[in-house]
This record gives C-alpha cells, structure tokens and sequence, in this order.
C-alpha cells in the first residue's frame, strides 16, 4: 500500500515510478478522490460544530421558556447533512483504498529497467557447471529409472502437477528441509516457527496476495486460503504490532507445505517437479529497520547462497528488472541453478525487500527514534531458503552418476543416516 501524503507531495516522481513498470499515470485520478475526501471530511467537521452550536441555542431556548424557537432549531438538526455527506466519505474511502492496494510497489533506483526477465542481469556466479562425461538427464528420468518417483500415482491421486517419492528419495527432501532450517536457525539466526497453513482474507492481504492475486491461491469452503509461502503468515504476525526499535531486525523461518494453483503457468514445466500445486519449503522474513532494510536485504540472500553452496551446486545471483519483479517487492535478487539436464539455470530462490508496501497494508511498525517516542512502519523482507523440491532437482542433477545414481553432498550425509549415495534397488 502506498502513502497517499507521499503521492501529494510529488504526484510526477509517484507517477514516473509505476510508468517504470509499464503502468500509465494514475495519480490525477488518486489525487482527485483525496481531494474530494478532504473537502467533505472538512465539511463534515464544519457541519458537527455548527449541530453543537445549534444543539446548545436550543437549550438555551428552552431554558427561556421559547419553545417555538426550539422546534424550529430541532428541524435544522433533522436534515441529516451530516449523515449524507459521512455516507459519499466511505464511498469516497472505499474508491480510493481499492485503487491504491491495486498498484504496486515502487521501485528501488537500482533496478534495472526492462520489459522482463529477458532484461534481468547477472551479478555473480558460484561454481562452474561441470562436464559429467556423459549425456545427463534430467530429474524426472532419474527419479522413474530409480523407482523412486511417482507420477502416474500423483496423478491418480491428486491429478496433474503432483508427484510422489518413495524411498530414499522421500528421504532426501525431508533431509534438505531439516538441513536448511538447521542451517538458518544455529547459523544464520532465524527463529523458527510453526505456523498455520490455513490463514484468514486479512492475512493474505496483508503480504498482497489479496485482492490482485486470489486466482493464484486455493482457497476452502469455509473462506480460508491455503497458504502460498510461508512469508504470508510469518510476516503477518507481525501485523497491528508496535515493536520496540531494539527489537529489530527480528529474523523468522518455517519450513512448510505450500499451495499454488499455477493459474497462469499452463504448458509451463509439465515434466517433473518444477512447478507443482504442493510443494516444501524453508522460508526465511525479516522484519527491519527502516535504515537497515538495504543491508539485511544482502544479508538475507547470502544464508540462501549458503545452502546451495553447502549442497555443491553451481548457482547465479542475477536482479530482476523493473517488468519482472513482483506486486510487492522493490527489488529483488533471484539465485538461479544450474540443471544438467535442462542445460538450464533455473530459480530455486527467490529473496525480496518490500520495503513498507507491505508493512502499511497490515499496520505493522515500530516505536525508536532519538526521543523514544516516534512511530514508524517496519520494513518487510522474505526469501526462500530455499525451495525444498528445487533443491532436490538441483542435488539429484548435478551430483548424478553415468550408471544413474546420485552422489550426495557430505552435509547431507547426517540427515541420510549416513547414506551417501542413493542407487536403484
């Protein structure tokens, strides 16, 4: 959400900021409903001291005895001024907070500008993608060779973009999620949370996955939604919050199920586990001062870079342009993977600061300054740490062996129960 006293004061900057994501000037029609709803707010205050001045005349008439003069004063009060005008100002309210949750977030200066992914850049690489010596396949192939994942049952189950695992494939992604929020928790200083995967329209709103983007959701038949990230919850539970200054950064992490209804992704990735309606997750949000967002920004995404430093893969960071960051974030890195078999770089994390978008849609701040006393909004930021069934993609192709085992990374070896190598049989 934005700050309408920011879009008064400089209505062009507002305007060249969402023109950046392709978006027309909306700020004459915002500034005239504001306008609008000034004007009656200030009417209205005008009327209410008038009906008490009016209010008091008649108990002064009555006191003397001059009833007539009282009803006619009574019959000024009847005219329901006040209530006419107090019904066009919620119409007014209601135009305006509809029209500002439908715009998204500003930019950071440094984004760089472009119509989509295609204009993305890189930043840096980690490790170079490896000449295995033989044709390699993808995850997909490896996992059906191996017996361990299941399709046709997923499919038979659920329907399409489902999948089942068996076996020590099964157990690799519960090992990569208990490794992740290991990692998070004793190194990196997240608090980790259990958190409900069922949450309410406030909560799904408050992070902008309502209204603009319900379609992408699943929700119940009792109006609850089935939760798409972890950040929706963690970061709302912070809302309608006054945290202390001293409080902050407050750092959380949850490893969950996660729900996506894929409403735009039709032919996209219908092989394997790329894209799936229920997927695991490690999420990692920050909740942050204001000042320090910037920095706990990079902080952030380099615990992510850890994990798949960790599990030995080739990773890029690239910046997502102006037309391919999200609703909510004003910027945000994306670290993507090397697949073999794909021949590919593909995201297995993504890690973005909101800035205060999202922190003003649920009322969430904190009290500091030099006096103590000042109130101002938190800054929000969320990443994956990482996508848990990526990053078994991502482990199961660039540690695959010509015979069609799986190497795995020695810090996986612990949460395997020692295995070290998942082979058929």
């Amino acid at each position: 959400m934005h700050d309408i006293r920011a879009i008064r004061a400089d209505a062009t900057a507002f305007d060249a900021a969402l023109a950046r994501r392709g978006m027309s000037p909306v700020s004459p029609e915002i500034l005239a409903l504001d306008t609008r709803r000034r004007e009656l707010e200030t009417q209205i205050q005008r009327e209410r001291a008038q009906a008490n001045t009016v209010s008091k005349m008649i108990g002064a008439a009555l006191r003397e005895g001059r009833k007539d003069e009282a009803d006619r004063l009574r019959s000024e009060l009847g005219r329901n001024w006040d209530e006419t005008l107090k019904a066009e100002l919620v119409d007014l309210d209601l135009k305006l907070k509809s029209l500002l949750e439908s715009l998204p977030n500003v930019l950071d200066a440094d984004v760089p500008d472009g119509p989509d992914e295609s204009a993305n850049v890189v930043l840096h690489q980690v490790g170079e993608p490896r000449d295995l010596g033989f044709q390699p396949k993808q995850h997909f192939e490896l996992g059906e060779a191996l017996g361990m994942m299941d399709f046709a049952t997923a499919a038979k189950l659920a329907g399409a973009r489902f999948t089942v695992l068996r076996g020590p494939l099964a157990r690799l992604e519960r090992a990569l999620g208990q490794f992740m929020i290991d990692l998070h928790t004793t190194q990196h200083g997240y608090t980790e949370m259990v958190v409900p995967s069922l949450v309410n329209d406030a909560t799904l709103y408050g992070t902008a996955q309502l209204p603009k983007f319900a379609e992408d959701n699943f929700r119940t038949t009792d109006g609850r939604w089935l939760i798409p990230t972890a950040e929706v919850p963690l970061t709302n539970s912070v809302g309608g919050e006054i945290l202390a200054e001293k409080a902050l950064p407050l750092r959380l992490t949850a490893l969950t199920d996660c729900y996506r209804s894929e409403a735009g992704a039709a032919g996209r990735d219908t092989r394997g586990m790329l894209r799936q309606h229920q997927f695991r997750k490690v999420e990692m949000v920050s909740i942050a001062h204001p000042d320090h967002s910037a920095a706990e920004h990079e902080r952030m995404t380099q615990c992510a870079e850890t994990v798949l430093k960790l599990l030995e893969v080739p990773f890029r960071r690239v910046v997502l342009s102006s037309g391919d960051t999200g609703f909510a974030a004003a910027k945000t890195f994306d670290l993507e993977a090397w697949l073999p078999g794909q021949q590919a770089w593909r995201e297995i994390s993504s890690c973005s600061n909101c800035r205060d978008f999202q922190a003003r849609r649920m009322n969430a701040r904190f009290r500091g300054g030099a006096d103590g006393k000042t109130v101002a909004h938190v800054h929000t930021l969320n990443g994956s740490g990482v996508a848990v069934g990526r990053a078994m993609i991502a482990v199961m192709e660039n540690h695959q062996q010509a015979d069609g085992s799986i190497l795995l990374p020695e810090v996986l070896w612990p949460y395997m129960g020692g295995v070290q190598k998942i082979t058929a049989g």
